[in-house]
C-alpha cells in the first residue's frame, strides 16, 4: 500500500520524552515500555528527531544477543585488539563521546542487548555524559542492567499505552483522508486493541482484501477484519512456538468466540486453556453465571483461520456442532451460534433449524446472516417458509428486484391464508418501500383485503393498509384503522407493528407527545416481527417527542436505540444514527450531527438500487438543515437533489418537511424572501394533511427567517399540538410581529432554558433587530452579542437572523437579499427571474444599496457583503 503512515502525537508522552532528554536533573533519559507494536519506537525516534545534537541508534536482536558488546560492536571495530572487556567498554565510550556534546544514544528492543552491552549502557548512564532514550517489550525478561536504569532512578520510565479509541480514528482517518463510520471505528479499534502496528496492518490488509472502502464519501468495514501477510508472519512466529494442544485449542476458539469455558473444555482440555491463558492468548470472563473464553487479542483468530485449510476448518467446526449440541441451547443467540457453524461444519444442519435461526437473526436485525441461513434453507427444499424468509432479508438488503422474482413465483390462489398474508405483507413491503412501486403495492395490499378472511390475519392486513396510508399523507384514514385494529384483542405481532408504526408516525407530525402507549406495544413485539422494522416506528417516537419539547425522554430513547444497534449490523445502526442525530440538531451540535447523518446515509444505501429505499429518506431532510446552519450550500444542494430523485408516494409523510429543507438552503444562500415562500408552502401543505406539529415547525421556521405573518396561525396551533414548544413559537412571532423586545429577550431565555440554543440564537437576534428599530442600541448590541456567542457554541452556526444581528448593514430586508444574491454570483436577470421581479427593479435595489455602502459596483458590493457574513 502506498498511503502515507501519519504519526499520531501523544502529547503527553511525547513532552515527557522531549523533558528528559534536554533538561538538566536527576534523570538522564527515558526508557519506554509497552507491548509489541504499540509505537515505542516510532514515538522515540520522533522525539530524538528534532533534537539539536547527536544522536546515534542502536537496535537489540536475538542474533546479537550472543555477541559481546553486540550492539555497540562497530564502535570498537579497528580501534583495539584487547578482548578485555574493560578495554572493549572504554573503546566504546571513548568513540561514542568523540561525537561530542548533547549526545543521545537511542536503544531499540533493549530487553535484547547482551549483558556487556546492558553493563555498557548503565555506565553511560552513571556517568551523565549522554542522554538515553530505549525501548523496552513489556512482558520480556530484562538484563538486570537495563531493569536498574529506572529502577535506581538513573532513567525515566513511561509507560506506554496503546491508542485511544479517539487516536485510532485518527490515525485510519489519516490514512484514508478521509471520515470512518463510527461503527467501523469501534470493530476496528476492538479488532487492533489499539495497538498501532496491528491497526497499521489492518488498514492494509483490509483495503487490499476490499472490506474497506468509500461509500459516499465515508470510509467503511465490511465483513471480517483482514490482516496483511506481513503481519500474519509476525504472529506466526509466535504461533509456530506453541505445543499442539494449545494450538488446537485456539484454532477451535477461533470458530467459536466467545465460547462456554466448559463447552472448549470438552474438546480442547483444561490443561490447554490453562496453558494458553498463561500464555496470554486467551483471557476468560464472567458473563453472568457463565465463564466464557475469548481471544486476547482479535487478530490471532484471523491468523489462525488462515493458517487452516477448508477440509481442516470444516472438520474443528463439526467438533464445535457435536459439542454445542450436548450444551444448553435454550437461548435463540446460542441457537443461531450452532446453525452458524454447521453450515460450515461436515454436520449440516437440518431444514427446521435453519428456518428456525433464520427468523432469529431477522428478529435482531441481522439481515445478512437472516439471508445466508434462508438462503440454504431455500436450498434445500424448505419451500415456502424458506421463501418469505429470504424475501424479508432480500428487502432490507435493498436486493428488491431479486426478491420481487421470488415472490412473484408463487402463485397466490395456491397459498392457504396464513400463507397469502405473509406473501403479500412481504411483497408489499418490497414494491412500496423498496422499490417504491405505489400503485403494484396496493395492487399486493387489494388481493390480500379480498381473499384472506382469517379474523387475525385480515387485521393485520387492515394494519398494514394503515401503514400504507400514513406513509402516502392520508394520516387521519391510517389513524382510524390503527386505532381500530389496536382495540381488537388477539392481534398478531404483525399486526400490532403495523399499526402501532402507522399511529407514532402520526403522533410524529400532528404534535402529539403521548406516545407512552404506543411506544411499548412497539417495544412488547420486539424480535417477533423484523427488527430493523422497529428502527422505523423508534423513529418515529423520537420526533415526536422531540417536537412537543420532551428532549430528556426523546435523548434516552435515542441513546437506547443506538446502543442496541451498535452490537447488531449495519443497517440497524444507520437507522438508530438517524434519530441520534436528530438530538444532536436540536441540541445545537450541528457539525455532530451532519457527520452522523453523513454516515448514516452511507451504511443506508445498500443493495443494487436505492433509489427508493424509504429508510434513508428520513435522513435527508436534517442533514440538508445541518449543511444549511453550516454554511454548507453546495453540500445541501446535492442532498437535496438526491432527496428529490427519490421522492414518492412511499415518502409523501415527509413531503412538508423536505419543503422546509429546501428552505433552509435558500435561506444560506441569502434568499430569504424565497426561504419564508417555501416555509409557508411547507406550513400550507402540513395543514392540509394534518400534520400540525410539522406546520408549527414550519412556521416558526418562517419567523426565524423573519417572517412574523404566522403569528396568529401558530396561537391556534397551541390549542392542537402537545408540550411547550408551540406555545414559545407563538409567543415569539406575535412578539416579532409587534416589535416587543423585552418579550422576545424571555422567549430566547426561555429556548436556552430548555436546551434548543439555536432557537435561542435566533429569538435573540429578532431582539436585536427589534430594540435597533426602537432606536435601543445597547440593548440591541446586547442581544446581538448573546445571538452571536450561542451561534459560535453552535459550530458557528448561521442563519438569516443571526448574520443580520451580527453584521448590520444600513440596507432593507430586500435590498440585502438582493446583494447577498450579487455576492453568491447571480446576474441581475437571474436574481430578477428567482425574486419575480422586473430587471429594472432589481438593478434599483442594487444601486440603492451601493449608495448606502458607499461602494461604487457590484463587484465591491459583493465584497461587503461577503465580508459581513
Amino acid at each position: 500500500m502506498d498511503r502515507a503512515q501519519p504519526l499520531i502525537q501523544r502529547q503527553r508522552e511525547l513532552a515527557a520524552i522531549t523533558r528528559a532528554l534536554t533538561t538538566d536533573g536527576e534523570s538522564r533519559g527515558v526508557v519506554l515500555t509497552g507491548a509489541a507494536g504499540v509505537g515505542k519506537t516510532t514515538l522515540a525516534r520522533f522525539a530524538t528527531g528534532s533534537l539539536p545534537g547527536t544522536v546515534r541508534w542502536v537496535a537489540g536482536t536475538e542474533s546479537a544477543r550472543s555477541i559481546p558488546l553486540g550492539v555497540f560492536a562497530h564502535l570498537v571495530v579497528g580501534s583495539t585488539t584487547s578482548r578485555d572487556p574493560v578495554n572493549f567498554l572504554a573503546a566504546a565510550r571513548e568513540a561514542l563521546l568523540a561525537d561530542g556534546d548533547d549526545l543521545v544514544i537511542g536503544v531499540d528492543d533493549a530487553h535484547l542487548l547482551d549483558q556487556l552491552s546492558a553493563t555498557f549502557l548503565h555506565q553511560l548512564a552513571l556517568d551523565g555524559k549522554a542522554r538515553i532514550v530505549a525501548t523496552v517489550r513489556s512482558g520480556e525478561s530484562v538484563p538486570d542492567a537495563v531493569t536498574s536504569l529506572w529502577k535506581d532512578g538513573y532513567l525515566q520510565r513511561l509507560e506506554l499505552e496503546p491508542f485511544t479509541r479517539e487516536q485510532s480514528v485518527a490515525y485510519v482517518e489519516s490514512v484514508l483522508g478521509g471520515p470512518l463510520e463510527e461503527l467501523s471505528a469501534d470493530r476496528m479499534w476492538e479488532a487492533s486493541g489499539g495497538n498501532a502496528l496491528f491497526l497499521k496492518h489492518l488498514v492494509e490488509g483490509a483495503l487490499e482484501a476490499g472490506t474497506l472502502s468509500d461509500k459516499r464519501g465515508v470510509w467503511q468495514l465490511r465483513g471480517r477484519a483482514a490482516i496483511t501477510s506481513e503481519l500474519a508472519a509476525l504472529l506466526e512466529s509466535r504461533i509456530a512456538q506453541l505445543p499442539d494442544d494449545v494450538l488446537r485449542c485456539l484454532q477451535l476458539l477461533a470458530f467459536c468466540e466467545p465460547i462456554d469455558l466448559d463447552v472448549l473444555a470438552s474438546v480442547a482440555g483444561e490443561e490447554s486453556i490453562e496453558e494458553a491463558e498463561r500464555r496470554g492468548l486467551v483471557r476468560v470472563h464472567e458473563d453472568g453465571i457463565r465463564l466464557e473464553v475469548r481471544y486476547a487479542h482479535p487478530l490471532f483468530s484471523e491468523v489462525i483461520r488462515r493458517g487452516l485449510g477448508r477440509a481442516a476448518a470444516r472438520r474443528l467446526r463439526g467438533i464445535l456442532v457435536e459439542a454445542l449440541q450436548s450444551s444448553d441451547l435454550s437461548t435463540v443467540s446460542s441457537r443461531i451460534r450452532l446453525t452458524e457453524l454447521a453450515l460450515d461444519s461436515d454436520r449440516p444442519p437440518d431444514t427446521a433449524l435453519l428456518l428456525s435461526s433464520a427468523r432469529s437473526a431477522i428478529g435482531f436485525a441481522d439481515s445478512a446472516l437472516g439471508e445466508r441461513f434462508a438462503r440454504a434453507a431455500v436450498q434445500r427444499g424448505g419451500g415456502f417458509d424458506a421463501a418469505q424468509l429470504l424475501g424479508r432479508t432480500l428487502f432490507w438488503l435493498g436486493k428488491s428486484d431479486e426478491d420481487e422474482a421470488l415472490l412473484t413465483e408463487f402463485d397466490p390462489d395456491a397459498l392457504d391464508q396464513r400463507e397469502l398474508a405473509t406473501w403479500g405483507m412481504v411483497r408489499f413491503a418490497n414494491l412500496f418501500f423498496g422499490k417504491g412501486d405505489v400503485d403494484s403495492a396496493e395492487e399486493v395490499l387489494g388481493i390480500l383485503r379480498e381473499r384472506v378472511t382469517e379474523p387475525s390475519l385480515a387485521l393485520t392486513i387492515r394494519a398494514l393498509g394503515a401503514g400504507s396510508a400514513v406513509a402516502q399523507n392520508r394520516l387521519a384514514e391510517g389513524l382510524s384503522e390503527a386505532q381500530a385494529v389496536l382495540a381488537r384483542p388477539d392481534l398478531t405481532p404483525w399486526a400490532v407493528e403495523w399499526a402501532t408504526y402507522a399511529q407514532l408516525w402520526v403522533f410524529a407530525v400532528s404534535g402529539s407527545g403521548d406516545i407512552a402507549g404506543a411506544s411499548a406495544r412497539n417495544d412488547a413485539v420486539a424480535g417477533k416481527v423484523d427488527g430493523l422494522f422497529r428502527y422505523m416506528a423508534g423513529l418515529a417516537s423520537v420526533r415526536a417527542l422531540i417536537l412537543t419539547g420532551q428532549f430528556d425522554a426523546a435523548e434516552r430513547r435515542a441513546q437506547r436505540f443506538l446502543d442496541n444497534a451498535s452490537s447488531l449490523e449495519y443497517l440497524a445502526w444507520g437507522q438508530a444514527s438517524v434519530v441520534v442525530a436528530d438530538m444532536e440538531l436540536v441540541r445545537g451540535r450541528i457539525a455532530d450531527a451532519a457527520r452522523r447523518l453523513e454516515q448514516a446515509v452511507a451504511a443506508l444505501s445498500v443493495g443494487p438500487s436505492t433509489n427508493a429505499i424509504a429508510w434513508i429518506f428520513p435522513a435527508y431532510y436534517p442533514l440538508i438543515q445541518a449543511y444549511s446552519l453550516l454554511g454548507r450550500v453546495t453540500d445541501a444542494e446535492a442532498v437535496l437533489d438526491a432527496a428529490e430523485t427519490r421522492y414518492g408516494g412511499q415518502v409523501a409523510v415527509h413531503r412538508p418537511h423536505l419543503d422546509l429543507a429546501r428552505g433552509w438552503v435558500f435561506a444560506a444562500r441569502g434568499e430569504t424572501s424565497r426561504a419564508v415562500e417555501l416555509a409557508r408552502e411547507a406550513a400550507r401543505a402540513a395543514s392540509v394533511a394534518g400534520q400540525f406539529g410539522v406546520e408549527a415547525l414550519a412556521l416558526h421556521t418562517a419567523t426565524r427567517f423573519g417572517d412574523s405573518s404566522g403569528a396568529g396561525r401558530l396561537a391556534q396551533l397551541v390549542e392542537c399540538c402537545d408540550g411547550p414548544l408551540v406555545r414559545l413559537a407563538a409567543a415569539q412571532a406575535a412578539a416579532a410581529e409587534s416589535g416587543d423586545f423585552g418579550e422576545l429577550m424571555r422567549v430566547a431565555g426561555e429556548y436556552e432554558r430548555i436546551g434548543v440554543p439555536m432557537e435561542a440564537a435566533d429569538a435573540y437576534a429578532l431582539a436585536a433587530t427589534a430594540a435597533k428599530r426602537a432606536g435601543h442600541r445597547g440593548s440591541g448590541l446586547a442581544a446581538a452579542a448573546a445571538a452571536d456567542a450561542l451561534a459560535a457554541r453552535c459550530d458557528h452556526a448561521s442563519t438569516p437572523a443571526v448574520t443580520a444581528s451580527a453584521q448590520p448593514l444600513p440596507l432593507t430586508s430586500r435590498e440585502r437579499e438582493i446583494a447577498s444574491m450579487v455576492a453568491a454570483g447571480l446576474t441581475n436577470r437571474e436574481i430578477a427571474d428567482r425574486l419575480v421581479v422586473s430587471v429594472r427593479t432589481v438593478e434599483g435595489h442594487i444601486y440603492r444599496a451601493c449608495l448606502k455602502l458607499d461602494v461604487t459596483d457590484r463587484a465591491r458590493l459583493a465584497e461587503v457583503l461577503r465580508s459581513a457574513r
